[in-house]
């Protein structure tokens, strides 16, 4: 059977999220699938740029058929034409489906943490800045000069582990300006939908929120609750007086504890504190933590939660709430250094082109997360290459001088050096 997590299984399941994207149906229309399916393609094997796609276009068709199973190879100016017109919404399906993918093989299992729920970090990034360049989705930070930034956001939720260096993306959420909106859009008002589309997509998934001290705020509270989702947030002595003077005049427990390497990890905390003055209605449970180097230097950390706060379950929560740091350090960190190329404008287009070439390489990065976890061929090619960008290298050159049949058989041949440093690329099935 073929393997859900292996590369050409995803690429299937891709394809059948694809179907329900509308389609042109005019005369002489290229399928918008294949113009999908060429761009995810273009993040698969870390295009720098579409021109550069473009110019190897006709030498890599015969490839991009055999992995991609693409029909017809558009161009670049085609296929940012006719992407500017698919509300990236539509892309959702293939995010649910890989994630669906990885449910079924059990290898989800391991991000369980704390009570058996996942931990899902949220942050928002930017990946588009122009003074000239905008679109209809485009925000806008107006200058005193009189000039104008326009500028693209997106607010990513992912399943982090301490313990576990991938994570595993959900659809990301546009920060853009709404429909028919005067004022930008927020990353709090992207959260909330992005919060309502998790819940829809994944009903019955244990979800444990982490979030800076942006998201210490009643409304977002309210939000979880609704959605049936603990959390562990960041809380800020500066952003929030009122909760950490309550905290300094109240009874507080403490616990030490000093670890094999010679850390030594101090807690305080409290449970039921009032959030603030004006929502003493809302109760949180509040975290303070230091840790003390065995060199002296001190890092100290703040938390509310919903989890009622003991001494068993303090250092638990703790690195549960450092975790958040995965989705900046193994996510954005990845895509902006590691080959990906995110703040790289592939093309903006009038409308919805910007976001959309977003999740195609959000999708790219999340099957090769996948593959790390779930992919026997993929890891041995990735053990064989030593990093990640040198594998990309490797791909990129046999996708350029080689026909492939297939992603097995790629991934075998970069793991399986002949003497002659000549890589195996027949199918060993």
């Amino acid at each position: 059977m073929k393997n859900a997590l292996s590369m050409s299984g995803m690429i299937d399941l891709v394809h059948s999220a694809l179907n329900g994207v509308p389609c042109d149906t005019s005369k002489n229309a290229m399928p918008i699938k294949d113009c999908l399916l060429s761009g995810l393609a273009v993040f698969s094997f870390k295009y720098p740029s579409l021109l550069q796609y473009d110019n190897d276009r006709q030498h890599t068709e015969t490839n991009l058929k055999n992995l991609f199973k693409v029909g017809s190879l558009p161009s670049d100016t085609y296929m940012r034409e006719r992407l500017d017109l698919i509300n990236p919404r539509q892309l959702r399906p293939c995010f649910t489906k890989l994630f669906a993918a990885l449910q079924r093989s059990k290898k989800l299992e391991a991000f369980q943490y704390y009570k058996g729920s996942y931990l899902v970090s949220l942050d928002g990034t930017g990946y588009f800045s122009s003074k000239e360049i905008h679109c209809e989705e485009c925000c806008q930070k107006k200058h005193r000069d009189g000039s104008t930034t326009y500028y693209h956001q997106v607010l990513q939720a992912a399943v982090v582990h301490p313990e576990i260096k991938q994570v595993i993306p959900f659809a990301p959420e546009p920060i853009s300006k709404q429909d028919g909106a005067k004022k930008n859009d927020c990353e709090r008002n992207a959260a909330k939908r992005l919060l309502a589309d998790m819940r829809r997509e994944h009903p019955h998934l244990d979800i444990t929120i982490l979030a800076d001290a942006l998201y210490s705020n009643e409304p977002f509270l309210a939000e979880l609750e609704t959605h049936r989702m603990p959390y562990i947030i960041g809380a800020k002595p500066t952003d929030h007086k009122w909760l950490f003077d309550y905290v300094e005049h109240a009874e507080t427990d403490t616990y030490e504890y000093r670890d094999e390497q010679g850390f030594v990890h101090c807690f305080e905390y409290l449970n039921d504190a009032p959030l603030n003055e004006s929502h003493e209605n809302r109760r949180v449970n509040f975290l303070r933590y230091k840790e003390l180097s065995p060199k002296g230097k001190e890092k100290y950390f703040f938390w509310i939660t919903g989890f009622e706060l003991s001494d068993d379950n303090v250092f638990s929560i703790m690195k549960g709430g450092r975790a958040r740091w995965r989705i900046e350090n193994e996510t954005f960190n990845t895509l902006k250094n590691q080959g990906y190329h995110f703040e790289h404008n592939f093309g903006h287009g009038k409308k919805y082109l910007s976001h959309v070439f977003a999740n195609l390489m959000l999708l790219a990065f999340t099957m090769d997360q996948l593959q790390e976890l779930g992919c026997r061929r993929f890891r041995n090619a990735l053990a064989s290459t030593k990093r990640r960008s040198y594998l990309w290298e490797r791909m990129k050159v046999i996708f350029l001088g080689f026909i492939i049949k297939s992603w097995d058989a790629l991934f075998d041949g970069i793991a399986n050096i002949l003497p002659e440093n000549k890589p195996v690329f027949n199918d060993t099935g």
